[in-house]
């Protein structure tokens, strides 16, 4: 659904014949603004045809042309048959939502491939399954608005979103064509986003991501898997206006490049290439910008499947993959110019060897440890720049905190020594408890001896000839006869 726009910003829009020379910019820049306006007005003001039974059919054939358009780019490699029934069986698991399945089956599937027309649903099926291993969600959740009560607003961030449109996917047919379905799709959900998460708005690198979500599902669907991605994954953190965490995963993927490929790292700090001038835009949009659509499209599957820290694996692949041919290069300029322009143009027989070794790698605990390595540096760094006033500031501070937080950790103290307090008592009640059954059940056993061997004479009194048992009077007469 396309968002109204408030009549009184179309104003400029309506005019008669008689004034219409008038209304005519006269600059290129005033003419190029003024075209696209009249185009968002007839494009997006518009009010959309009503449904009619006799257009159902014509429709749906449209929705076929929109999907062939959509999924219009070359898979690195096609999924065999066997794969694509492995994912057919997946997919119609009756209650598949609330059925955790075995994830080394899922791993592998993954790896095996996904196929192109399934992609999109399969993306949904892997949201599925993060969500019942984590159901509880991050703090960070947004407000559960209605996304096309999103759409009825307006938003600060339009100017930089219509600006980014032409630049997403230029070449790719369904988001060719200025202000066409693609386009107008691709507005409205980052248009939707930047309302419902106000402190991130609008980052330049989030048209791609929401471009590839939309060539592979609805435009809501699509809508609804870029909050999951930024929200449940944590991506928007790295698009948070300091972009602190984009400078902490820059340092951590340096790091991680000193560890698995120190030839490289060595290379690129002879040249003073930080990963920044080349990996910025691979973290800001998902290696979306520069590579081939169905490179990309097998990153997303990877991040559905293991989260952001695919995109460190999958650098590390990239560069040490390429390390000879990087290694050619002599400065700087040739340097970045061949990971940036060359690089991506590489064939993908070479890009899915490179999602290989993603399945291969582990990296968790390296990350951690930089990240924590970087807030230690930062702090030095800052320590070192103080004086001696400021340096006696940091630590009364510092110690304030430290106090403030014994003195929580003595009342969690507190409260957990009259927990166990509490907890011993019932455990001696339970073993007072513990001690009379057991009385009781000797006591028990005790008659059920007795019982068993009353039961023992009883089968062992002689019968009488009707086959009666005699009273033991009886028994005692006939014998002294």
């Amino acid at each position: 659904m396309v968002a109204k726009v408030n009549k009184f910003l179309t104003s400029d829009f309506r005019h008669n014949k008689s004034n219409e020379a008038d209304l005519i910019p006269e600059t290129p820049v005033k003419a190029r603004r003024h075209s696209w306006r009249q185009q968002i007005f007839l494009r997006v003001a518009t009010p959309q045809k009503g449904c009619d039974p006799s257009g159902w059919h014509e429709a749906s054939e449209n929705d076929l042309l929109n999907k062939r358009l959509k999924l219009d780019y070359e898979e690195m490699t096609p999924c065999l048959k066997e794969v694509l029934s492995i994912w057919d069986k997946m997919l119609t698991t009756p209650g598949r939502s609330k059925i955790k399945l075995d994830m080394e089956n899922i791993h592998s599937a993954v790896e095996k491939g996904v196929p192109r027309q399934q992609r999109g649903e399969i993306w949904k099926f892997l949201v599925e399954l993060h969500q019942l291993k984590h159901p509880f969600p991050n703090k960070q959740q947004p407000k559960d608005m209605p996304y096309k009560e999103l759409l009825k607003q307006l938003t600060s961030q339009q100017h930089a979103i219509l600006i980014d449109l032409g630049r997403t996917f230029p070449t790719h047919p369904y988001f060719s064509s200025q202000l066409g379905a693609g386009q107008l799709s691709l507005y409205n959900i980052l248009k939707a986003y930047s309302l419902l998460d106000q402190e991130v708005g609008y980052c330049q690198g989030l048209s791609f991501v929401a471009g590839v979500l939309l060539l592979h599902m609805s435009e809501e669907e699509a809508f609804k898997m870029l909050k999951f991605l930024m929200f449940e994954l944590g991506l928007r953190k790295q698009y948070r206006p300091d972009m602190t965490i984009l400078q902490i995963q820059m340092y951590q993927l340096s790091r991680l490049l000193h560890d698995y490929h120190k030839d490289l790292y060595d290379h690129f700090e002879a040249n003073e290439i930080s990963p920044s001038l080349y990996a910025a835009p691979w973290f800001l949009t998902l290696f979306a910008s520069q590579f081939p659509l169905g490179f990309v499209a097998r990153v997303f599957d990877l991040m559905f499947l293991q989260g952001p820290e695919v995109l460190f694996k999958v650098a590390l692949s990239l560069l040490g993959s390429h390390k000879p041919l990087i290694l050619q290069h002599e400065n700087l300029e040739t340097i970045v110019d061949f990971i940036k322009s060359i690089l991506p143009n590489l064939g993908l027989v070479q890009m899915e060897k490179t999602i290989n070794q993603v399945f291969e790698m582990d990296i968790s605990k390296q990350l951690q440890a930089y990240e924590v390595e970087y807030h230690v540096l930062q702090d030095e760094l800052i320590d070192s720049s103080l004086n001696d006033n400021q340096r006696m500031d940091k630590l009364e501070k510092a110690n304030s905190n430290l106090r403030k937080q014994n003195f929580d950790l003595l009342e969690e103290l507190q409260v957990a020594n009259g927990k166990i307090q509490n907890l011993e008592a019932m455990v001696e009640v339970l073993l007072n408890s513990e001690g009379k059954l057991n009385q009781t059940i000797r006591a028990l056993e005790l008659e059920r001896k007795a019982l068993l061997e009353n039961l023992k004479e009883f089968h062992m009194q002689p019968a009488n000839s009707s086959g009666k048992t005699l009273p033991s009077e009886q028994r005692c007469t006939n014998t002294a006869n």
